[in-house]
């Protein structure tokens, strides 16, 4: 079976973001999933979509969480993949 994909949509000098990211290496010891980091400051597109989001978390595509992140949240959709 694949593994989920989980995607941190991020940028820099973001605490939120960096709160987020360390919840997803916590999550990362449990759960099987392969970790993408986007920076959306890289993307016109990204930035244009996720600004005042960030950080928001996508696993397989679909938006899990955005703002402040719920590792219990992340972790139910991960017991869902897995």
């Amino acid at each position: 079976m694949k593994q989920p994909e989980l995607v941190l949509y991020t940028r820099s000098r973001c605490p939120l973001c960096d709160k987020a990211k360390d919840a997803v290496m916590e999550l990362k010891k449990e759960y099987n999933f392969t970790f993408v980091e986007r920076d959306i400051d890289e993307s016109d597109e990204l930035t244009e979509k996720y600004g005042l989001m960030i950080p928001v978390v996508e696993i397989d595509g679909a938006e899990v969480q955005f703002g402040h992140i719920d590792i219990i949240t992340i972790s139910e959709t991960l017991t869902e993949k897995n």
